[in-house]
């Protein structure tokens, strides 16, 4: 029997999610299981739920860690400004791994509890822009889906490629001409 390079090296989540990434991109999401992932980190399949609960929570635990990664607005911008550069972010994670994308595009679970820095920043602008703290759960539900289907249009080929820039940011422009 091989021994492990593993043997005494702790597994971290940093590692999972890094690994995970790179068979999402290279296969897709639907390629990548438990199993599979264990035997790209060299480790028995058991220690990768020391570290989360199922493939799910590791999509969740993925998609959290690159929305961190992503150049977010600061808070002191204007309103308006932090829509622009957050819909432009959330843009370039689309571009940068669309394998995953597509995959929360079917699974709505992945972020239904909307957590992380992108939803920490819409919730943060949403006050600002004078939004009703009880209309917030909606609002980002609204945003998210057109934003989204802006995306979707854009990455099915139905804007023309050279057009695409433009009518992301004429989209963006309609959306705060919505929100005020």
């Amino acid at each position: 029997m091989a021994v492990s390079a593993r043997r005494g090296t702790p597994l971290t989540i940093e590692e999972i999610r890094s690994a995970t990434l790179r068979m999402i991109q290279a296969g897709g999401v639907e390629a990548l299981s438990m199993r599979k992932l264990a035997a790209e980190l060299d480790v028995n399949p058991m220690s990768l739920y020391h570290h989360v609960a199922n493939k799910t929570a590791l999509i969740k635990e993925v998609c959290v860690a690159n929305l961190a990664d992503l150049d977010l607005p600061a808070a002191d911008l204007p309103w308006q400004d932090q829509v622009r550069a957050l819909a432009h972010a959330y843009r370039t994670l689309v571009r940068r791994y669309p394998a995953l994308w597509r995959y929360i595009l079917n699974h709505p679970e992945i972020i239904e509890d909307r957590r992380g820095p992108l939803w920490d920043i819409l919730f943060r602008i949403l006050p600002m822009a004078g939004v009703a703290e009880s209309e917030h759960e909606r609002m980002t539900g609204i945003l998210y889906g057109f934003v989204t289907g802006i995306l979707l249009v854009e990455t099915l080929g139905h804007i023309a490629q050279n057009a695409a820039e433009d009518s992301f940011d004429a989209a963006v422009e309609i959306i705060i001409r919505g929100i005020s």
